[in-house]
């Protein structure tokens, strides 16, 4: 089975792990490794017993700021999604400013990319019940699918009653497919294995598992990373609380080897492409 590889493009002091601590207004005075940690994951992906495409989620203040990364990452045969402008929660802006935001965006990654951005992801799962109004807003701002939805109970995101398979969302505006983070049913409840800081919690022959019995179940996954994952030497933010520490900081060391695993152990392509299978 083809599963979906998606990277959220974000620099290691944009998390929302780091909100409360470092205001966006300077995130530009602060050493930026996005670009180099981008390029390192391209040429994994590129040097993987098969090569993977892979979705891209960008961040548009990113892409702003980089205007040559979208292209590149294009330019190696992967999808160009959006991930919002400035790494707001969603829940934290209104309707009009969420629209503001993700209209924004679209524009500038299809500008660069060449690519009709259809893909949406919230910066850190942030569609929640909360937020009746999104999947409608994303509809009439052109987007044909959303990977925001985390079925699991969590602080700062999720929604345990949501359904772990590709499912359509109606709106008044039309129809969205939800793509959601991988998750598994166990001890009663969702638990998350789609990647991310669950990626380097978890033992990888966990993870792998619990990955393939996704797959024995007869649907397909979405893993995520984001580029700061493949970086230890990254600079430590100080003052962050333990919690947020111990989530973004977590066995960074280990998951260049792990991920290489996974691509080995795995078929992947865009989120666009496994869609189109699935329907």
């Amino acid at each position: 089975m083809i599963n979906a590889f998606s990277v959220d493009v974000e620099d290691y002091y944009q998390v929302a792990a780091f909100g409360k601590i470092i205001d966006p207004k300077d995130w530009n005075n602060r050493e930026s490794r996005v670009v180099q940690n981008t390029r390192k994951l391209l040429d994994i992906l590129k040097t993987a017993g098969t090569p993977v495409k892979a979705t891209f989620f960008v961040l548009g203040c990113i892409a702003d700021r980089f205007p040559d990364l979208a292209p590149e990452i294009t330019s190696h045969g992967h999808e160009i999604a959006s991930h919002g402008w400035m790494h707001q929660l969603v829940y934290s802006m209104t309707e009009d400013e969420f629209r503001d935001d993700v209209r924004r965006t679209r524009k500038l990654l299809q500008e660069q990319s060449g690519q009709d951005v259809l893909g949406y992801r919230a910066p850190s799962w942030s569609i929640v019940k909360r937020t009746p109004w999104a999947h409608r807003v994303l509809v009439e701002e052109g987007y044909r699918y959303d990977s925001s939805v985390f079925p699991i109970h969590h602080d700062l995101h999720g929604n345990a009653d949501a359904p772990k398979e590709i499912h359509p969302i109606e709106t008044e505006a039309g129809t969205i497919l939800e793509f959601p983070p991988a998750v598994v049913r166990r001890f009663g409840q969702n638990l998350p294995t789609g990647g991310g800081g669950y990626f380097r919690f978890f033992p990888y022959f966990i993870t792998a598992r619990w990955l393939r019995s996704v797959n024995q179940e007869g649907r397909p996954f979405v893993f995520y990373l984001h580029p700061w994952e493949v970086d230890p030497g990254q600079p430590h933010i100080q003052g962050a609380p333990l919690k947020s520490r111990f989530r973004h900081y977590l066995n960074l060391h280990k998951t260049e080897g792990r991920l290489k695993r996974l691509l080995n152990g795995f078929e992947f392509a865009p989120i666009r492409d496994v869609l189109a299978r699935s329907r």
